[in-house]
């Protein structure tokens, strides 16, 4: 008996533990990630790139072309539309908390005082957000009054709401309606010249951003995006796996800006006038997808779907499941 155990189970019992170790330590090592090699492949290396859907058709500001940009009422009537993903704009309060906004001050074109009043042009700066606690901005409306180049948008009494609120609320929606789930598109309005003044420093406003995402357990399905590239590189530094979106509006050209930046993001977002063939060809090709803003027109749509572009945002879901028959 114990000569048995000692030469014939024990080379059995040390062949064993080295392959259990060596599976350990496969398993503890980051794949290696091959020169133009598919991120979307690597599942765990990019959350939401795992998914990224054939055509990543976006409602911009929720759907700003039919109910108030940014409003929970804006977000749930763009899942009446095959969008896959929902774009919407984010800013700090005085008490640190993530608000739905474009600006981080109240726009005269579509806010109201609390007790009706139209903002002024002149007093918008002046009502400044990260100045505000989100009790005091949560009395202001920006729904009643329509907005003057959305002529389609439908009035209605509504306030700019928390970003937690609103993602609740598409999640609820998506449960109750079994819609396919939704990627969130979250730009950080950001911008060197605020810093302090409307908005927290980059590092900080990235980490709130991404402690609440993090809360809401989104984070498989959320984008970030920003022309501040302070912002993504905060980011980056937090969650290297989060797709970051770089988006553009100058025309210093894709070398320039992505040299900026100081790395290949998972997206590139340039205005839609800024697109050539060309382009769609050199983004794909330094392994990125291109999806544009903001297009609005139909045969602007079919045009750059056409080009290759990986998807686009619109104000107005129900014109580009029209006319790209979606």
């Amino acid at each position: 008996m114990k000569t048995f155990l000692s030469h014939s189970v024990f080379p059995l019992i040390l062949l064993f533990f080295a392959l259990v170790l060596g599976l350990f330590a496969c398993a503890s090592e980051p794949a290696e990630q091959h020169a133009g090699e598919d991120v979307s492949s690597q599942p765990h290396q990019f959350r939401a790139m795992a998914h990224f859907p054939h055509f990543d058709l976006q409602g911009h500001r929720g759907a700003r072309g039919i109910l108030p940009e940014n409003t929970i009422p804006s977000l749930l009537v763009a899942l009446d539309f095959p969008i896959t993903t929902l774009e919407f704009d984010v800013v700090v309060s005085a008490d640190s908390l993530i608000v739905l906004s474009h600006e981080p001050w109240f726009h005269h074109e579509i806010s109201s005082h609390p007790d009706g009043r139209p903002v002024a042009p002149e007093e918008a700066l002046g009502l400044n957000m990260f100045q505000m606690t989100y009790d005091e901005i949560s009395r202001f409306d920006v729904g009643l009054r329509g907005h003057v180049r959305f002529p389609e948008q439908q009035p209605m009494a509504v306030s700019k709401p928390l970003m937690r609120d609103a993602i609740l609320a598409v999640e609820a929606h998506l449960a109750e309606t079994g819609r396919t789930p939704v990627f969130y598109n979250i730009e950080t309005k950001s911008n060197p010249e605020g810093y302090n003044l409307y908005t927290p420093e980059p590092h900080v406003f990235a980490e709130l951003l991404y402690m609440e995402l993090e809360a809401l357990g989104v984070l498989d399905r959320v984008f970030i995006q920003s022309f501040d590239v302070a912002t993504l590189q905060a980011m980056r530094e937090i969650d290297p796996t989060m797709p970051l979106v770089l988006l553009v509006e100058n025309e210093r050209g894709l070398d320039r800006n992505l040299e900026q930046l100081g790395f290949i993001p998972e997206v590139y977002s340039p205005n839609f006038t800024l697109i050539d063939t060309e382009l769609v060809n050199r983004v794909h090709g330094m392994g990125m997808r291109l999806v544009p803003w903001t297009i609005n027109q139909k045969e602007d749509m079919i045009r750059l779907t056409q080009m290759g572009v990986d998807g686009l945002i619109t104000d107005y879901p129900n014109r580009a499941a029209e006319a790209l028959e979606l």
